[in-house]
């Protein structure tokens, strides 16, 4: 297990990744799926509640780790519209932990001095009222950034976020507010909840499941993807700086 390897190997290793990525261009946008937090419970012997906690601790870790390699937008998939249908006391138990940490990271002194953004994607109004309330006034305390930005997919499945993007152009259309004859692709992407941000250009899913589930289903189509087999709350920085790396090795054509 990686976790017997001294740490000062680590460092070492970690300080060579570094090098090798920090004065090559990186990722503007990076997108990552939070997977394997149930299975890193069960292999460190913990309920499904500590891990939960880990996987919230790690996102501190590594939005930290981004900001400090000058990542500007980082998305992260933490609750899908499909995970209403886990046992009752474990949606109940990660709405506790979503609520407690919206009003954990607005006061996050880090968010202030970075001076990032929140904003939580999804179909919030699915959520329940307090963890809604909490949304309202993360987002409106940080509203006034702009160096950075975080956004936090809670009930969020790509292909609802389509369906809600046409339903609205649809919408407009029959207030006479859009032309349909004009619908192209631009007009979709400025109606999904990324409407003010550029695409990811990295996306990362951990726990070595290699597919994207309905994450940035529209906005990832020229992403690079990067899948990693350690569960989320045993991510490190070098599997971070990994993904950099091979982001960077990469030649992104976009079709052409």
């Amino acid at each position: 297990m990686h976790w017997l390897i001294p740490k000062f190997l680590y460092r070492i290793y970690e300080k060579k990744l570094f090098s090798e990525i920090k004065n090559k261009p990186v990722p503007n946008h990076i997108g990552i799926i939070l997977d394997g937090n149930r299975r890193a419970s069960k292999i460190l012997g913990l309920n499904y509640e500590d891990g939960y906690h880990l996987g919230a601790q790690k996102l501190e870790d590594v939005l930290g780790w981004c900001w400090d390699l000058g990542v500007k937008v980082v998305t992260c998939w933490v609750f899908s519209t499909e995970n209403f249908s886990r046992p009752k006391d474990q949606v109940e138990s990660i709405m506790k932990l979503a609520q407690k940490y919206l009003i954990k990271i607005r006061e996050d002194p880090r968010i202030t001095k970075n001076e990032v953004q929140v904003k939580i994607l999804g179909r919030t109004q699915m959520l329940p009222s307090k963890v809604q309330e909490e949304i309202k006034i993360t987002e409106e305390e940080t509203l006034k950034f702009n160096k950075y930005r975080l956004n936090v997919c809670m009930a969020y499945g790509g292909r609802a976020e389509i369906v809600d993007a046409l339903k609205l152009i649809l919408q407009k259309a029959e207030a006479g507010q859009i032309d349909l004859n004009k619908l192209d692709e631009e007009l979709i992407s400025s109606h999904l909840y990324t409407e003010d941000i550029a695409d990811p250009d990295l996306v990362i899913r951990t726990s070595g499941e290699e597919r994207l589930s309905g994450f940035l289903l529209w906005q990832s189509a020229y992403s690079e993807y990067y899948f990693v087999d350690v569960h989320w709350p045993l991510f490190r920085k070098i599997d971070l700086w990994r993904a950099v790396r091979t982001f960077q090795r990469r030649q992104r054509r976009f079709g052409q």
